[in-house]
């Protein structure tokens, strides 16, 4: 059988742009003769869709482009997902169409991810049609690594989901549907959605294996691709090529935030430029996704800030080709000091001093915004959210954050990577200085954090693996630090929740996959 694979990137509620995206590649798999053709789950409307799948007349939509999708189907097969009314709610279904009838509907039962359950009901699971006289098992998401046992005269089997980036994700998939179709012993067809949905980020890296579990097709990560595969045993293997995780975070970034503006019709973003990495980073990825024309840079210098800073950050804004201003915010933080003055007048300089900087910055960053337009770029990273290191309502400003799932180690790894691709927009004492917020004087990140070689250890273990203290100490690290690390990750619960939107780029970002309690008293309780 010839199966187009159609790796689309959808817009959630786009039923008119949705349509004429399979439309169109309906036609490109009729030009090659294709047998079936098949979309990702969820194709029709988009997904995450949230509470909009709960409103009868986001389902009336679905189902009237499903219509106008089928009377395009003369002569050829075609699954494509989309959110249904069920008996019980809302099910997440993929639509059989031949020859321009609607056939029938087969719907996901495990409904098991927090984008999913509060929304879907379960439904039947995997079940089984005949298309061009062969016997396809139809699977959706999950569903395939859950029902291990497919009837044994099935000839095909084909998972159709909407399955996030995260790191690392896209070989354990290859891996898993190589085995599933060798135990199997049957072609297996994998067709995945590719974009950014506000957080949510789709790589696409659909593929197809043969029966003996080699990959026969694969398709493009991260980017639109349509494809038209044989199943017969004749079709030649592939090679699977290793995957640079580095290089694919910088390209979840790239996708994420260029989608994030064209699909919510924004154009022009600013952020805050202080010489240091994290800004770095997120300057060089906006350039790259939206065109240094489009990126304004702001330089907010105070009387803690070093010269060099200033100079590192005018130098990168050259490299990058996007426009900047220098405006120092001494005499703003010296009206705001004074202003203070009757009602903290007497009391020792500290972090209230700090966050005042911090919080001026980010008023003016929003007044850029507010005037001409731009949408604020958050510059913090993982490390610095999970501990609270950073000021709300100063560094937690912003529309999105690109880089707020990368722990700070993680944040070096892109930098270098950045410059190996652009041919070194980032300065070299960009990369070398020792961190800090320089909000006082002489401030380095080392006088209140562990090393965040440490510190990223650590939070690794406790976030991504679920460990306890105990053992995180037992692996070898201070007890003292563990459980300072743990105290801060869990009383600035309330900074997190007032947060921007993150990218999601791995398996456990902060206030999504990983949530704590905002009002505990655990961290009291010894190991």
């Amino acid at each position: 059988m010839k199966i187009a694979v159609a790796q689309l990137n959808y817009t959630i509620g786009d039923f008119e742009g949705n349509s004429l995206k399979i439309i169109d590649s309906i036609a490109r798999a009729k030009s090659q003769k294709a047998d079936l053709v098949v979309f990702a789950q969820g194709a029709i409307s988009g997904t995450p869709a949230y509470d909009l799948v709960r409103k009868y007349t986001y389902l009336e939509h679905c189902e009237e482009s499903l219509v106008e999708i089928a009377s395009h189907c003369d002569d050829i097969s075609v699954l494509v997902g989309l959110p249904i009314q069920g008996g019980n709610g809302t099910l997440s279904a993929v639509a059989h169409i031949h020859n321009r009838h609607i056939e029938r509907f087969f719907s996901k039962k495990h409904i098991s991810s927090r984008e999913e359950k509060p929304y879907f009901v379960s439904g039947g699971g995997v079940k089984y049609v005949r298309i061009a006289g062969e016997k396809v098992a139809v699977v959706i998401g999950e569903d395939v690594s859950l029902e291990t046992e497919f009837s044994p005269n099935t000839d095909i089997i084909v998972g159709i989901s909407a399955h996030p980036y995260s790191r690392g994700i896209i070989e354990k998939r290859y891996d898993f549907y190589g085995r599933l179709a060798r135990s199997a012993g049957r072609p297996v067809v994998f067709v995945n959605q590719v974009g950014g949905q506000t957080d949510v980020l789709f790589d696409g890296s659909s593929a197809v294996f043969n029966s003996k579990g080699e990959a026969t097709c694969l398709l493009a990560g991260f980017e639109e691709d349509l494809q038209v595969v044989d199943t017969a045993p004749t079709t030649p293997a592939v090679a699977v090529p290793s995957q640079n995780r580095t290089a694919n975070i910088f390209r979840a970034m790239k996708m994420g935030l260029a989608d994030y503006f064209r699909k919510n019709g924004f154009s022009k973003a600013c952020l805050g430029m202080s010489g240091g990495i994290d800004s770095a980073v997120v300057a060089a990825m906006a350039c790259e996704a939206l065109g240094p024309e489009n990126v304004r840079l702001l330089m907010m210098p105070s009387q803690f800030s070093t010269e060099h800073s200033v100079e590192d950050a005018v130098e990168m804004a050259g490299r990058l080709g996007a426009e900047y201003d220098v405006v120092p915010i001494t005499e703003a933080y010296k009206a705001i000091t004074e202003t203070m003055m009757p009602v903290v007048g007497g009391t020792r300089f500290d972090i209230t001093e700090e966050n005042i900087q911090s919080r001026i910055r980010a008023v003016m960053l929003m007044a850029l915004s507010n005037k001409f337009g731009y949408i604020v770029l958050n510059c913090s990273n993982k490390s610095e959210s999970a501990v609270g290191y950073g000021t709300l309502y100063g560094d937690s400003i912003g529309a999105i954050s690109i880089a707020g799932d990368l722990y700070k180690s993680e944040v070096y790894d892109l930098a270098r990577h950045i410059n190996k691709v652009s041919g070194g927009v980032i300065p070299e004492n960009i990369l070398s200085k020792e961190p800090s917020a320089e909000l006082s004087p002489g401030q380095l990140d080392s006088d209140r954090l562990p090393s965040y070689e440490t510190l990223d250890a650590i939070l690794y273990r406790m976030i991504e693996k679920g460990q306890h203290r105990e053992e995180i100490i037992n692996a070898g690290f201070d007890a003292a630090t563990v459980l300072r690390v743990h105290s801060m990750l869990l009383r600035n619960e309330y900074k997190r929740r007032q947060g921007c939107p993150v990218l999601r780029l791995s398996t456990a970002p902060l206030g999504k996959e990983y949530v704590l309690p905002l009002t505990n008293k655990y961290g009291g309780y010894g190991l």
